[in-house]
Order: C-alpha cells, then sequence, then structure tokens
C-alpha cells in the first residue's frame, strides 16, 4: 500500500521536510562555532539547542506519546556538530513514517493517550499530536532563523514555499 494511503498527511510532511532541508542546509554556511554560540535573548541557547529540542518534541509526541514507546530522549550534547542534528531529524523522519503507518486511517479518532511519565490520559486525536509537532517545528525554526540574525548572518527563506 502507498505511504499516501497510510499516511494522507505524508504530502505535507515532504514539505515540512523540505523546509527543514533548506534551514539545515543554510546551518551548514554558519561557522560551526556559531552554530553552538549561547544567544543571550534566547535565555542563552544556541541554535543547536533549539534544533534538538525540536527533534526531541518529535520524539517525545510521536513516540512516547502517540506510540507509547519508551525511550531516551536526545540532549543538546548529543549532537555536537551539525552531522549529528541530520542524524537526529533521519530519525525523526523515520519516526512520522512510524507513526503514520501506526495511525493509518484513525486521524481524527480521539483516544485516550498517556504521557509519560505519570502516565495521565489525555483525550487526543492523531492529527492533533501531528499537527503539534510539526507546527512546534516551524515556530523554533523561526527563532532559529532570528538567532542567526543576531549572530549577524542574513537568514535565508526556509518557509515551505520559498521565493
Amino acid at each position: 500500500m502507498p505511504m499516501a494511503d497510510l499516511f494522507p498527511h505524508a504530502p505535507q510532511y515532504a514539505l515540512v521536510h523540505s523546509a527543514r532541508g533548506a534551514l539545515l542546509d543554510y546551518c551548514a554556511t554558519l561557522r560551526p562555532a556559531d552554530l553552538l554560540a549561547p544567544v543571550p535573548a534566547f535565555n542563552h541557547s544556541s541554535m543547536r539547542d533549539l534544533l534538538v529540542h525540536v527533534a526531541r518534541t518529535y520524539q517525545y509526541w510521536l513516540g512516547q506519546v502517540g506510540l507509547q514507546r519508551p525511550g531516551p530522549l536526545p540532549y543538546p550534547p548529543d549532537a555536537p556538530d551539525l552531522a549529528a542534528l541530520r542524524g537526529l531529524f533521519a530519525a525523526v523522519d523515520a519516526l512520522v513514517d512510524e507513526f503514520g503507518a501506526h495511525v493509518a486511517g484513525r486521524w481524527l479518532e480521539e483516544a485516550p493517550y498517556a504521557l509519560p511519565p505519570a502516565g495521565r490520559p489525555l483525550p487526543l486525536t492523531p492529527l492533533q499530536l501531528f499537527t503539534h509537532v510539526i507546527t512546534h517545528e516551524f515556530h523554533h525554526k523561526g527563532q532559529v532563523l532570528s538567532m542567526s540574525r543576531q549572530l549577524g548572518y542574513t537568514p535565508i527563506d526556509t518557509d515551505v514555499i520559498r521565493t
């Protein structure tokens, strides 16, 4: 069965993936030290820290909550460079595919999802989980670009529709 049948939102995630690719390609043009540099206006977090946070959010909401699969979540030291960040997002891509296959045909069915570690159930649909992680990513993508501007770079267009 084609992935679009299992995961009708696969074309939408392809757009997210493309926008993320533009951001990561832009990050490859930055000095590696600047990717890790704390930015005071962002609570002394770095661009790398925010990107790891994005990957961690996918792993928490889709992996731990959506698939009920416990496991370690990444932390910034787990991604010392852009290659490691790309690896984290390759794992995110695989997780999105797995989640899509798991919820195939049930995107709008509300179910009580247990939130680790306490296990408190929250009524959600798979579509809500998926929408949450992709909108969260775009929120932080904008922050990463703003951080780069504060470090003296001129950000590029990383929107889904790039001109």
